[in-house]
Parts: C-alpha cells; sequence; structure tokens
C-alpha cells in the first residue's frame, strides 16, 4: 500500500530552519538584512509548505509531477537557509560566500524542479541546441547589462578575480534561468504554471544577486525593492501549484523558441555598436564578444548539418514514396493547377499503357472521361494557393474514369496533394479500381441473380414488385408463377447436375416467351415468375397476362427438353395474380403462388387466375391440418367397416377399414381431410393407428370362429414411410391377426409414380403373406403391366364402371371383360358401388366373386359388425 508523506514533516523541518536563520538574522545583521532574511524565509518556508501540501494529491503513476515538486521544495529549502544564513556570511572576508554558495546550489536545484514541470513538444530539440540557446541568451542579456549598468561599474574595481568572484552567482542563477525558460513557455503540460512561477523565481534571485554583486562592489547594501524581488517570486511560487491549468492543445511554433536567443543576441550587437560608437572601451566586451561569435558559428553549422541531414532524409523518403507508389500500382503524377502535367512515373507504362515521356506537357484533361472533365478541374481550383483562402484544401479525393492505351476506361480513385515545396504545382496519386469495381459488380450480379439460370433471383425480384406496385400506375402489374410438372422425376432419373442443365433450357424459353419490359426470375426450384408491366411506362390488362401465361405453358410443353441423350417432356402449371389498389407486393406474389398452386392440384398444363376463393381454400386447408393434429392427439377418429360379400352365397367374407372424424358433434368427410393429411405427412400416423385397430377388431372376431378378412387402403406417403413394412408387421404381430386375412389396397397412380420402390416395398409385404389389391382398377395407367410384375391377388372394379350397368352398354362390356380379365389371371374381383339390384344380378351373371356396396351392406361400427357377426353365426348353425 503506497502511503503519502505526512506534509508535517517537511513543514517542521522547514518550520526549525527559518527558525534558526532568524535567529542568527537577529544577532549578527543588520536592520536592511534583516528585513530581507525575514522576507526570504518566510515566503520560501510559504512556497515549501504549499509545494509539500501540493505532493499530497500526486497520484501514484505521475512520476515526473512527483520530482518536479521534490526538486523545488530542495531548491526553495535551500534557498531560504542561504538567504537566511547570509547577513552571517556578509561578515567573513570571502568575497564568495557560503551562503552564496547554498544560494548557488538552490539556483540549480530550481532549475532541474521547473524542467521536469516542462512536456516537451514533439519538436524538442537537442541537448547541444538548447546549451547553445542558453549561453546566446545569458551572454546577450549579460552584455546589454554590462554596457548600460555594470560595465561603469566593475571597470573602476582592480582585479579581474574579484569581478569574476562577485558575478559568478549572478551569472550562474543568469544561465540556469535562460536554461530553462524557453523549455517551459513551449510546454504543454498543465504544470506550466508552476514551471512559469520557477522561472520568474530564478529570474528574480538573478536580478538580486547583480544588485547584491554590485552593493558589494560599492561596500554599501543593496536596494531594498530589488532584494525584496526574490521573495515576491517565491509567494507567487507557493500560489502557483493551486492554480488550475489546462494543457496547451497545441505546442508553440519551434521558431518562437528558437528566435528568442537571436533577438536577444541582435539587441546584444547593437548595444555593443552604441557602446563602441561612444567611445567605450573594456576587457570585457570583447572576449564576450568573441565567445558569442564562436556559439554563433557553431550554431550555424550545426544547422548547417542538420538541414544538409534532413535534406538527405526528405530526398530518401521521396525516393522510397515513389518505389512504394510505384511497387503498389498507383500512378503518381504532379500537374499545375490548370492541369497540365509536369512529370509522371514509370509505373503509368505498366497500369495504363502510355510511356511517360508522351504525357509529360499534356493536359490531364484529354485522358480523362468528358463527364468528369469538370469535377477535375474544379478540385485542382481548390487546391490553388491563389484562390479564397476559405475553400482552399490541402488534400482531395476524386473518383473518375481514364482513358487507357488500349481505348478501355479505367475507373480509378485518386488523390491531389498541394506539393509542400512546389506551390504551384499538385501531387496526384492515382490508382486502378477496374478489379475492385469489377468484383463489386459480380458481387451485385451474384446476390440478385440465379446461378444457373442467370436470371434474377427471388431477392430481385421482391424487391422489383415493391418498386413496380409504388409507382401510380402499379395497380395494372401481374404477377405469373409457373412450376415445371414432373421436374422431380427428371433429378431422380437423370441426376440434379442433368436437371439444371433442363432449367437453363427452360429459362431461355420463358425469356424469349416474355416482353422487353417484363421482368422473368427464376423464384426457386422449379418456379418461375415474372412480372408483367413492370416498366416505367407499362401498363397490362387481364387479357394480356393471361395470354403471356397462356405462351408460356405452350414454350414449355411444346417439345421436349433434350437432357442427357433423352427427351424428356415437361408440363407447366401457370398462376396468374392481378395487383388491386393497396395489394402489397408479398401478398400480390402469394396470391400468384396460390394460383399456381391450383394449377397444379388440378392437373397441371393450364392457367389459373387467382379468385378470393383460392386463398380462403388455403386458409381453410391449414387450419384442418392444425385441427387434424389436434384430432390426433385427443383421439378424435373412429374407424367403421363395409363388409364385402361373396356374390354367390351372401356370405361376409371381409371388411374394409374406413376411417370416420367427428370434430365435436360435427361429422367430417373423408374427402374433406384425407387430402390435407396427405399434404401434411399426417395420413402416416393416423394410417398407422387404423392399422393397429382394425387388426385389432379384426382378430378378436377371428377368435368367435368367424372366418373374416380386412382389407385396407394405402395412401402413397405411408408406403414411401421409413419404416412402413416393419410397421405392417408389428401391426399384425401384436394383434394376432394372420397375415393372410389382411389385404392392402393401392390404387394404380401410386404404381406408375416411384414404381420401382413401391414395388419392391409390396414385394416385401408379399413376402410376409398379405395379399395385395389393386383398388380403382380400370382408371390408371399401366395396370396389366403391373399385374405382370406385381404378384396380386385381388382387383377391385372402380364404381364408376359398375354404376352404368344395366345403363351403359359400353360400360358394361367394359366390367364384363375387367371380369373375365381376372379370373383368366386367377385373381379375385371385386365390385365396389353396388346400390341397385339390377346391377348385382348383372355382376352374378358375369361371375364376379364378390362385391361391397350400399345394396349389399352400409359402412357400420364395430358394434354393428358385432351384431353381424353374431346374426351370420347364428344362421350357420
Amino acid at each position: 500500500m503506497i502511503r503519502r508523506r505526512d506534509p508535517r514533516v517537511p513543514l517542521a523541518a522547514a518550520s526549525g530552519l527559518g527558525a534558526a536563520a532568524i535567529a542568527g538574522v537577529i544577532i549578527a545583521g543588520g536592520a536592511s538584512s534583516v528585513v530581507v532574511a525575514v522576507a526570504g524565509v518566510v515566503t520560501g518556508l510559504f512556497a515549501v509548505i504549499s509545494l509539500v501540501l501540493a505532493a499530497t494529491r500526486v497520484a501514484p503513476g505521475q512520476r515526473r509531477r512527483a520530482a518536479a515538486w521534490r526538486w523545488l521544495e530542495a531548491g526553495s529549502v535551500t534557498w531560504l537557509v542561504g538567504i537566511g544564513l547570509r547577513p552571517v556570511a556578509d561578515g567573513t572576508p570571502y568575497v564568495l560566500t557560503f551562503a552564496d554558495l547554498l544560494l548557488l546550489v538552490s539556483s540549480l536545484l530550481l532549475m532541474i524542479g521547473c524542467g521536469f514541470t516542462a512536456k516537451p513538444p514533439p519538436y524538442s530539440r537537442g541537448v547541444v541546441r538548447q546549451a547553445t540557446d542558453a549561453f546566446l541568451a545569458a551572454a546577450s542579456i549579460f552584455t546589454v547589462a554590462w554596457v548600460w549598468f555594470l560595465g561603469p561599474i566593475f571597470l573602476e574595481v582592480d582585479g579581474a578575480t574579484t569581478i569574476l568572484s562577485t558575478l559568478a552567482l549572478p551569472v550562474v542563477c543568469l544561465l540556469t534561468a535562460c536554461a530553462v525558460a524557453p523549455a517551459v513557455i513551449a510546454s504543454r503540460s498543465a504544470d506550466r504554471s508552476v514551471g512559469l512561477a520557477g522561472v520568474g523565481v530564478l529570474g528574480a534571485i538573478t536580478v538580486a544577486e547583480f544588485a547584491t554583486a554590485v552593493a558589494r562592489l560599492d561596500g554599501d547594501t543593496p536596494p531594498l525593492a530589488v532584494t525584496l524581488v526574490a521573495p515576491a517570486a517565491f509567494l507567487i511560487l507557493a500560489a502557483a501549484p493551486w492554480v488550475e491549468a489546462r494543457p496547451r492543445r497545441r505546442p508553440l511554433p519551434a521558431v518562437v523558441t528558437a528566435v528568442i536567443p537571436l533577438l536577444l543576441v541582435a539587441v546584444a550587437t547593437v548595444a555593443v555598436a552604441f557602446h563602441a560608437y561612444t567611445g567605450g572601451r573594456d576587457q570585457v566586451l570583447p572576449g564576450l564578444c568573441v565567445a558569442i561569435v564562436l556559439v554563433l558559428i557553431g550554431r550555424l553549422l550545426l544547422l548547417l548539418i542538420e538541414a544538409a541531414g534532413m535534406r538527405r532524409l526528405v530526398d530518401v523518403g521521396e525516393r522510397q514514396l515513389r518505389r512504394l507508389a510505384e511497387n503498389t500500382g498507383d500512378v503518381v503524377l504532379l500537374c499545375d493547377h490548370d492541369g497540365e502535367m509536369r512529370e509522371i512515373g514509370s509505373s503509368v507504362q505498366t497500369t495504363f499503357g502510355y510511356r511517360p515521356a508522351d504525357l509529360v506537357g499534356r493536359p490531364l484533361a484529354d485522358y480523362l472521361h468528358p463527364e468528369d472533365v469538370p469535377g477535375v478541374q474544379a478540385l485542382l481550383r481548390r487546391l490553388d494557393n491563389d484562390g479564397d483562402a476559405m475553400e482552399r484544401h490541402e488534400t482531395c479525393r476524386v473518383a473518375c474514369r481514364v482513358r487507357a492505351s488500349d481505348g478501355t476506361w479505367r475507373p480509378t480513385e485518386s488523390v491531389a496533394t498541394r506539393h509542400l515545396r512546389k506551390e504551384d504545382l499538385v501531387l496526384v496519386t492515382v490508382r486502378d479500381v477496374s478489379d475492385q469495381v469489377a468484383l463489386r459488380n459480380q458481387v451485385t450480379h451474384l446476390t440478385f441473380h440465379d446461378g444457373i439460370t442467370g436470371l434474377p433471383n427471388r431477392a430481385y425480384f421482391e424487391e422489383r414488385a415493391r418498386e413496380v406496385l409504388a409507382r401510380p400506375n402499379g395497380g395494372r402489374t401481374a404477377v405469373i408463377f409457373l412450376d415445371l410438372d414432373g421436374f422431380t422425376g427428371v433429378n431422380d432419373s437423370v441426376g440434379h447436375a442433368s436437371g439444371d442443365y433442363l432449367l437453363g433450357q427452360a429459362a431461355r424459353r420463358l425469356r424469349a416467351a416474355v416482353r422487353a419490359d417484363d421482368t422473368l426470375a427464376r423464384w426457386g426450384g422449379d418456379e418461375f415468375a415474372v412480372l408483367v408491366g413492370g416498366g416505367a411506362s407499362s401498363s397490362t390488362d387481364a387479357q394480356t397476362a393471361i395470354d403471356l401465361a397462356e405462351r408460356l405453358v405452350r414454350a414449355v410443353s411444346s417439345e421436349p427438353f433434350r437432357v442427357a441423350d433423352r427427351d424428356m417432356p415437361l408440363t407447366a402449371s401457370v398462376g396468374v395474380a392481378f395487383a388491386e389498389d393497396g395489394v402489397p407486393a408479398g401478398d400480390l406474389l402469394r396470391n400468384a403462388d396460390v394460383a399456381m398452386s391450383r394449377a397444379k392440384e388440378l392437373g397441371g398444363r393450364r392457367v389459373e387466375v387467382f379468385a378470393a376463393h383460392m386463398h380462403a381454400d388455403v386458409v381453410r386447408r391449414l387450419e384442418l391440418a392444425a385441427d387434424l393434429q389436434r384430432a390426433l392427439q385427443e383421439k378424435q377418429f373412429a374407424v367403421e367397416y363395409q363388409p364385402v360379400v361373396d356374390l354367390a352365397t351372401s356370405r361376409v367374407t371381409a371388411v374394409e377399414a374406413l376411417v370416420r372424424w367427428w370434430r365435436g358433434s360435427t361429422f367430417v368427410p373423408p374427402e374433406q381431410f384425407l387430402g390435407p393429411a396427405e399434404d401434411t405427412g399426417l395420413i402416416v400416423p393416423l394410417s398407422e393407428w387404423i392399422l393397429k385397430e382394425a387388426c385389432r377388431e379384426v382378430a378378436g372376431w377371428r377368435e368367435s370362429s368367424w372366418d373374416i378378412g380386412l382389407s385396407l387402403n394405402l395412401s402413397a406417403r405411408q408406403i414411401t414411410a421409413p419404416r412402413f413394412v416393419e410397421t405392417v408387421s408389428e401391426a399384425l404381430a401384436e394383434s394376432g391377426l394372420p397375415a393372410s386375412a389382411l389385404t392392402l389396397e393401392v390404387i394404380e397412380e401410386m404404381l406408375v409414380e416411384d414404381a420401382e420402390d413401391t414395388v419392391a416395398k409390396l414385394s416385401e409385404l408379399r413376402a410376409l403373406g398379405v395379399r395385395l389389391a389393386i383398388d380403382d382398377f380400370g382408371t390408371g395407367y399401366a395396370s396389366l403391366a403391373f399385374l405382370r410384375q406385381l404378384p396380386v391377388d385381388m382387383i377391385k372394379i372402380d364404381p364408376s364402371f359398375v354404376s352404368g350397368l344395366g345403363r351403359d352398354e359400353t360400360l358394361t362390356l367394359l366390367t364384363r371383360t375387367i371380369v373375365r380379365l381376372g379370373h383368366d389371371l386367377g385373381l379375385i374381383v371385386v365390385a365396389e358401388g353396388i346400390e341397385r339390384p339390377e346391377q348385382l344380378e348383372l355382376l352374378r351373371e358375369m361371375g364376379c366373386t364378390r362385391g361391397q356396396g350400399y345394396l349389399v351392406a352400409r359402412p357400420m361400427a364395430a358394434r354393428g359388425v358385432d351384431h353381424l357377426m353374431r346374426t351370420t353365426l347364428q344362421n350357420t348353425a
């Protein structure tokens, strides 16, 4: 822990010394000496006390200030002891007494303390220059004083030794004051007020000692007013530490402190010349003048050496700067304020292709872009020294285009600076920023453009839509969204690289179909967007946008895309939305997307115009999906069973499990929620629950000696689920239902999409013993081919065929053909949708094996199936 000094210790010491000095004065001194001694001791004591108290405020890290206080304290204590003992020492036979030596030491201590208060400026001079300046100033002041005051007095004294010993103390005091005064005056430190007070003390001591020296030669006492100057200066020193001084922001110019000694020398020269003119002669002035001249010569030589060194440094700096500029590729040139080039670096040949000699004397304007010439000329005028001082600049920056030797315009960045030595010239540094500008443009292009198609991307399109809708005619704008039907199959069959190549082809076709003012962008994936009427003065009507949309469909569908040596026929689903007054850009883009989704749902290769109900349907489907999630958690679903009977015997052979949803007391038809469940993926957990619930019920009925099977419809999402086969196997194992009693039904479209994966998983189920059936047979695309690839057990005739039996001869013939085909392939044929007796009779006549429908039995809950089971068992018994 750092402890501050107790101010009472030095205070007590100073008081004791002061008391001893006063006692000595009273015993040995006269009245005048007593007054001076008492005044000196008291004021010196005040200074010591003030410095001691001020030292207690010094922070531990301020070493320079602490050192200044200590040296000033020591100098003040030494002076007050010396001035207090001077009346006693004056009685000795020596010209230079021990009291004078104490005063000499105090001057040196005060000088060191003042030096610590001075914070040197950036241009701080060397020790040799500072010493020569101190000597010149002190010698000049002494010369003036000798000519006007001291010379006539000291010339009457015999003996050079007496003169030198008498003047030794005041001369040393004068040297100390001159040595430290310039540094304190130029100081930027906050303690410069104390330093100035210390310099004042040294000056006052110098004046008092000169007066004392003169009085000693006359054998008289010095004037009281002169000897009291030093005590008064110590009072100022006592008050200085308590004056809050702000640090000087800018140091004084070096010329201020450098010229003062020379001015003093000039004054001394005038004084010597006047003295010589009036006939005054002595032995001191010649030697003193010779010393001053020698020091001035030495000072001049020193300045010449420093100037030569600085000139060499400047030349080296200029060469290094030029070499550095050339190595960095910058072109450095000198021109006048009219733009005429006077000198130019060799790097101009590698940067712009010109030879330097060909450019010297030519105006800059000949090589600048005409649009940039006025700005460069204005810059040169601002750097002109002859211009208005308020409008003059030291440095200016400008960006302009420079013509290279090959005729290309290069973007550049230049810095123009007024030449420091040749004020009529301007130093210009030119940097070629073509690479930076090209990179910046490339980054901007990549930020707002698609890397595959080269079209603007989604970010650009959204910003463009907001800009267009903000115009006064923005309400007459349309947005078209286009999606490539079947593009997923392209990626799966030939790879993503070939898919990207196809997207590039599609982009070129679409770009050729849109107008010049329309904005075509890749929205993402296989979706594109067109902003119709996006030009500054163009607008569009409904028919124009619809015609463009149909033209886009034709552009995609007119001919196949050639990818990986294959022809890939694709179609397009297009949605159109028209802007309305006040509609935000985000809503307009959303509407076009909704219309495109609607076109895709309706089979693709069509154009749909957005209508308000489409968005309502989308919102309704989203709400329904959320309700589905909640219903699945709260078990709001139930399973109903529709019997499948043997048409020959009317015996129930199986039941088909159907899901029902009761949202509270409201019945939700399956056609309303199965689609959203399929889209959101909730169909997978829902189908797993139906499978386990139905297997458990049917297994229970089979345990009651009722030989009955179970049929379930499979969804596309369910088949593609990762653990589909394992889920079926677990449901059978948990319920105890034999695999042969379970029949899983798929529609023909599911066999066409992802055919390889679907057939593989169905084959795994077939290997478990599960039966397979094709539902809605006759409405698909590749029924006969897949009957050969997939070992199915059953085909179910679509209700659209059964509904026409007895009324439509074509449908009757097709139904008969399907039944015969099933029999020939050894498959069980089930007719769906039997609702009239004549349908039942015709099916029996055709030899259809089984049937289901409202005429046979309606879907019923498990309790109804229990009642049906008991009735069947009783009839059998």
